[in-house]
């Protein structure tokens, strides 16, 4: 063999294995890439954690009262007692960390199906807007004051009310049906939303 046609061997040789590193490369690369991807959704989710859906403001009206008793009955002039209100600001949402959800390729000309299971919806936050303080009456008595302990208990009472009020004019549905949104447009930022229509599982 001629020096010039081991030359061209050398040549065409190097060729071929810089082909084949590259096809071999470029595959690598594209598992990686597909891998990285196929988490992002998952990991969009977990870095969520708890996500407020609906708020609601609700203001409710307490009375505080107090007075002396002598045989299980109230003595005159030793009752106390002050009406006031607070507004309630209520958060509700879910734990995004407990959302599961199911990828089902669909058959031919079929649509696939992603089937997401929801957890409760929650209280994520209750809090009384301090600013917001109206007094209505008030009647301090010596005899029987209100005490910082019992004025604590009675704001716990209202919190309670207001998160019941908030509950049964419909929060929890609102907050589920704008989380069902939220996740939507998630989960669509990683799948065709021509190819795959969303399903909804929620626990009972």
């Amino acid at each position: 063999m001629t020096k010039e046609k081991k030359k061209k061997f050398k040549i065409r040789y190097i060729v071929i294995i810089m082909v084949i590193i590259a096809i071999a490369g470029g595959t690598f690369v594209a598992k990686q890439y597909f891998s990285t991807e196929s988490k992002t959704t998952k990991l969009t989710f977990e870095n969520i954690g708890k996500l407020s859906t609906q708020e609601v403001r609700c203001t409710t009206v307490k009375s505080e009262s107090k007075d002396r008793k002598l045989f299980g009955k109230s003595i005159p002039f030793t009752k106390s007692e002050i009406i006031y209100s607070y507004d309630t600001d209520i958060q509700a949402g879910y734990d995004f960390t407990k959302i599961r959800y199911t990828v089902k390729d669909g058959a031919k000309n079929e649509k696939g199906k992603i089937c997401v299971h929801l957890p409760e919806v929650e209280i994520i936050s209750c809090d009384i807007d301090k600013d917001s303080f109206k007094l209505y009456h008030e009647d301090d008595n010596i005899f029987s004051p209100i005490s910082m302990e019992e004025h604590n208990d009675a704001l716990k009472e209202l919190t309670d009310q207001a998160q019941e009020d908030a509950i049964s004019n419909g929060l929890y549905d609102k907050a589920q049906e704008n989380g069902k949104n939220i996740i939507k447009q998630f989960l669509y930022q990683g799948y065709d939303k021509e190819k795959y229509d969303i399903e909804f599982e929620n626990d009972k």
